[in-house]
């Protein structure tokens, strides 16, 4: 072989070796359990700051109130084993005792069911029961690589299960923000029981391949090629799936329940571009409540009462027509 042909080899294997460092630097830094943190993860929210004000002081208001509630209510500590053999642990809060309703309300990237108490608390305040698990590899619950909703969809299963167990004639909603919206945007796509009445999505991503996308953009001013595919590859090999195929819309197509989208109108984490493609992909009924002035994960705080008055406005037409 001609010395120019080992040279150029000896290129592309060292380029190989690159690629694989970087791809396995991606995974550490965004999904590997203790490499991974929203605060290196999140943009600079583009919000103004008048907005920022009303949010800042809408979400004292209610984390007080949500406070309150968690330290009073009924609570006992829950846990299923996962599919592919993890602890996965979470909360039960208890609601009115002749209620049949249950809420799995499921937290965002990096943080723990406790971070939901100010979403919870206004379904609580319905007489609702909430069940707020730890995704994998978060708080309480076991794993080493952060699922993305991916792998999730099917711990939810469990959850569900869990609650059909506890309670036959239960009436369950499924509610999440950003991963958490993801996650049940596809659990949304499998075989659910009928007790399943409704989705509830807010600032959720089309695909795990968009957001990783953005991100690496967003973070690194790199594009998607050459990286990217590299690292949805060496993803599949250690956390078990590929960034493609963990997809939200291609779930959401499959969705045969009620789905009430929510997001915020400045939301550079997850882009609002996202939510308008997740609505037109849902084939049932659905409504979309785009927050105006609203960061990331903020629509509640921009607009709490119309936030609320919306919400259980469809979900109480949703629980009524079973």
């Amino acid at each position: 072989m001609p010395p120019v042909c080992w040279i150029i080899l000896a290129v592309l294997a060292m380029l190989l070796v690159l690629l694989a460092a970087a791809g396995f630097f991606f995974i550490s830094f965004s999904l590997k359990r203790k490499g991974a943190s929203a605060q290196k993860a999140t943009p600079k929210p583009e919000t103004a700051e008048e907005a920022d004000s009303v949010m800042a002081q809408n979400e004292k208001r209610i984390a007080a109130r949500a406070q309150q509630w968690a330290s009073a209510c009924r609570r006992q500590p829950v846990q299923i084993r996962s599919f592919d053999g993890l602890t996965l642990r979470g909360e039960l809060f208890e609601g009115a005792a002749d209620c049949h309703v249950y809420v799995i309300e499921v937290h965002g990237y990096t943080c723990t069911h406790m971070d939901m108490v100010t979403g919870a608390v206004f379904y609580a305040e319905k007489g609702y029961h909430v069940l707020m698990p730890d995704l994998r590899a978060h708080g309480e619950s076991e794993g080493k690589y952060i699922g993305m909703g991916w792998p999730d969809r099917k711990d939810m299963l469990g959850w569900i299960d869990w609650i059909v167990q506890r309670d036959p004639a239960a009436q369950i909603i499924l509610s999440g923000v950003s991963m958490g919206s993801a996650t049940v945007m596809m659990t949304a796509g499998e075989k659910l029981p009928a007790n399943v009445k409704a989705v509830v999505a807010d600032c959720g991503y089309t695909s795990v391949w968009d957001e990783m996308g953005h991100e690496l953009k967003q973070l690194f001013h790199l594009p998607a090629f050459p990286l990217l595919y590299v690292t949805s590859w060496l993803n599949r090999l250690v956390a078990g799936y590929s960034f493609r195929e963990a997809s939200a819309i291609d779930q959401i197509r499959r969705c045969t329940v009620p789905v009430f989208f929510a997001h915020g109108s400045q939301d550079n984490f997850v882009p609002t571009a996202m939510v308008y493609r997740l609505y037109d992909a849902c084939p049932t009924k659905k409504e979309l409540f785009v927050v105006e002035g609203a960061g990331h994960a903020n629509s509640l705080f921009m607009a709490p009462e119309e936030y609320g008055k919306r919400l259980f406005a469809f979900l109480d037409e949703a629980l009524a027509e079973t």
